[in-house]
Protein backbone atom coordinates (compact mmCIF):
# COMPACT_ATOMS: atom_id res chain seq x y z
CA UNK A 1 0.00 0.00 0.00
CA UNK A 2 1.04 3.40 -0.82
CA UNK A 3 0.61 6.47 1.75
CA UNK A 4 0.30 10.37 1.40
CA UNK A 5 0.25 12.48 4.64
CA UNK A 6 -2.23 15.14 4.77
CA UNK A 7 -2.08 18.36 6.08
CA UNK A 8 -2.27 17.26 9.54
CA UNK A 9 0.24 14.59 9.00
CA UNK A 10 -2.10 11.93 9.33
CA UNK A 11 -1.39 8.73 6.79
CA UNK A 12 -3.90 8.22 4.19
CA UNK A 13 -4.31 5.33 1.97
CA UNK A 14 -3.61 6.49 -1.14
CA UNK A 15 -3.72 3.29 -3.91
CA UNK A 16 -2.63 -0.24 -3.69
CA UNK A 17 1.07 -1.00 -4.90
CA UNK A 18 1.99 -4.35 -5.80
CA UNK A 19 5.40 -5.31 -6.21
CA UNK A 20 6.92 -8.88 -7.67
CA UNK A 21 10.55 -10.04 -8.19
CA UNK A 22 10.74 -11.83 -11.83
CA UNK A 23 13.13 -14.80 -11.18
CA UNK A 24 14.49 -16.89 -14.50
CA UNK A 25 12.84 -20.19 -14.30
CA UNK A 26 10.16 -22.60 -14.94
CA UNK A 27 8.58 -22.27 -18.66
CA UNK A 28 5.86 -19.87 -17.38
CA UNK A 29 5.18 -17.83 -14.37
CA UNK A 30 2.15 -15.69 -13.81
CA UNK A 31 3.40 -12.78 -11.71
CA UNK A 32 0.53 -10.31 -10.42
CA UNK A 33 -3.11 -9.44 -11.68
CA UNK A 34 -5.64 -6.53 -11.36
CA UNK A 35 -9.29 -6.73 -12.44
CA UNK A 36 -8.36 -6.38 -16.22
CA UNK A 37 -4.65 -6.77 -16.67
CA UNK A 38 -2.26 -9.74 -15.58
CA UNK A 39 1.41 -9.83 -16.30
CA UNK A 40 3.45 -13.21 -16.63
CA UNK A 41 7.02 -14.48 -17.45
CA UNK A 42 7.58 -16.52 -20.04
CA UNK A 43 11.60 -18.61 -20.14
CA UNK A 44 11.82 -20.75 -23.41
CA UNK A 45 15.05 -23.24 -23.47
CA UNK A 46 16.70 -22.78 -26.90
CA UNK A 47 14.58 -24.72 -29.65
CA UNK A 48 11.54 -24.54 -27.10
CA UNK A 49 7.80 -23.59 -27.76
CA UNK A 50 5.22 -21.70 -26.24
CA UNK A 51 3.27 -24.47 -27.39
CA UNK A 52 2.71 -27.86 -29.05
CA UNK A 53 0.12 -26.26 -31.33
CA UNK A 54 -0.24 -23.07 -32.98
CA UNK A 55 -3.05 -22.60 -31.10
CA UNK A 56 -4.69 -19.65 -29.27
CA UNK A 57 -5.29 -21.20 -25.18
CA UNK A 58 -6.11 -18.01 -24.79
CA UNK A 59 -9.17 -16.85 -27.13
CA UNK A 60 -11.03 -14.17 -25.19
CA UNK A 61 -7.83 -12.01 -24.12
CA UNK A 62 -5.49 -10.22 -25.74
CA UNK A 63 -1.45 -10.40 -25.49
CA UNK A 64 1.40 -8.25 -25.21
CA UNK A 65 4.74 -9.95 -25.24
CA UNK A 66 8.12 -7.87 -24.71
CA UNK A 67 11.07 -9.65 -25.28
CA UNK A 68 13.79 -9.11 -21.89
CA UNK A 69 16.31 -10.91 -23.82
CA UNK A 70 16.99 -13.67 -26.19
CA UNK A 71 15.92 -14.11 -29.70
CA UNK A 72 13.21 -15.95 -30.96
CA UNK A 73 10.24 -16.66 -33.75
CA UNK A 74 6.48 -15.67 -33.38
CA UNK A 75 3.74 -17.37 -35.91
CA UNK A 76 0.82 -15.14 -35.40
CA UNK A 77 -2.34 -15.56 -37.49
CA UNK A 78 -0.21 -17.05 -40.38
CA UNK A 79 3.03 -14.94 -40.48
CA UNK A 80 5.93 -15.35 -39.09
CA UNK A 81 8.43 -12.70 -37.29
CA UNK A 82 11.49 -13.19 -35.58
CA UNK A 83 11.71 -11.37 -32.69
CA UNK A 84 14.96 -10.17 -30.20
CA UNK A 85 15.79 -8.26 -26.98
CA UNK A 86 13.09 -5.08 -27.05
CA UNK A 87 11.05 -6.51 -29.20
CA UNK A 88 6.93 -5.92 -28.40
CA UNK A 89 4.59 -8.06 -30.22
CA UNK A 90 0.75 -7.60 -29.87
CA UNK A 91 -1.33 -10.97 -30.29
CA UNK A 92 -5.32 -10.44 -30.18
CA UNK A 93 -7.67 -12.15 -29.35
CA UNK A 94 -8.66 -15.35 -31.28
CA UNK A 95 -5.34 -15.19 -32.82
CA UNK A 96 -3.86 -18.35 -33.14
CA UNK A 97 0.43 -18.17 -31.99
CA UNK A 98 3.33 -19.93 -31.21
CA UNK A 99 6.42 -18.76 -29.97
CA UNK A 100 9.95 -20.62 -30.86
CA UNK A 101 12.93 -19.76 -28.88
CA UNK A 102 15.71 -19.71 -31.90
CA UNK A 103 19.01 -18.24 -30.55
CA UNK A 104 21.74 -20.14 -27.98
CA UNK A 105 20.40 -18.57 -24.88
CA UNK A 106 17.29 -18.65 -23.71
CA UNK A 107 14.42 -16.31 -24.76
CA UNK A 108 13.01 -14.62 -21.66
CA UNK A 109 9.45 -12.53 -21.88
CA UNK A 110 7.47 -10.42 -19.93
CA UNK A 111 3.52 -11.08 -21.39
CA UNK A 112 0.58 -9.01 -20.68
CA UNK A 113 -2.91 -10.50 -20.75
CA UNK A 114 -6.56 -8.14 -20.86
CA UNK A 115 -8.46 -9.16 -19.39
CA UNK A 116 -6.34 -11.67 -16.93
CA UNK A 117 -5.84 -15.46 -18.82
CA UNK A 118 -4.07 -17.66 -16.15
CA UNK A 119 -5.03 -18.62 -12.98
CA UNK A 120 -2.19 -18.63 -10.38
CA UNK A 121 -1.51 -22.12 -11.21
CA UNK A 122 -0.45 -21.26 -14.67
CA UNK A 123 -3.94 -22.94 -16.01
CA UNK A 124 -5.77 -20.73 -18.13
CA UNK A 125 -8.81 -19.71 -16.50
CA UNK A 126 -12.48 -20.89 -17.68
CA UNK A 127 -13.45 -17.25 -18.30
CA UNK A 128 -10.61 -16.84 -20.75
CA UNK A 129 -11.68 -20.40 -22.54
CA UNK A 130 -13.47 -20.72 -25.28
CA UNK A 131 -17.15 -20.92 -25.25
Amino acid sequence: MVFALTENDRPQQDAVMRHVRIRRHGLFTPLVESGSVQAASMVLRPGESSSDEPENEHPRSEQWVFVVSGTGKARVGGRSMRIREGSLLLIEKRERHRITATGRASLVTLNFYAPPAYGADGQVKPSARRR
